[in-house]
């Protein structure tokens, strides 16, 4: 609950921060910080999708080898799952990352 309450703070920061960048350089066709950002985002983008793919990969075959040799323990299999369910969802929002930049320079 705590975290939700913390995300949703951040989200709405970034927000504020976005309006107000895109209000002050609005009158220019591409301001240089607006293109910074951009450039950052993507290679920022690019470094963590080269990253993610062995990272999820490992996960999620370390998740498939806890399942399979859990020899029935429940938790074990419960933590293999989580494993597996976490790696997907965590490559799913880098791969998304795409999506976010582009609202973002929706945005500004």
């Amino acid at each position: 609950m705590k975290n939700n309450k913390n995300l949703i703070k951040i989200v709405e920061i970034l927000i504020i921060v976005f309006v107000f960048v895109g209000n002050v350089y609005g009158a220019s066709a591409t301001p240089s910080l607006v293109t910074k950002l951009t450039s950052a985002f993507t290679k920022i983008q690019s470094y963590l999708v080269k990253l993610a793919v062995p990272i999820a990969g490992v996960a999620i075959a370390s998740g498939v080898l806890i399942r399979k040799f859990s020899f029935g323990d429940e938790e074990k299999l419960r933590m293999g799952k989580k494993m597996i369910v976490n790696a997907i969802v965590g490559y799913g929002i880098i791969l998304s990352i795409d999506l976010i930049i582009k609202f973002m320079d929706a945005l500004i």
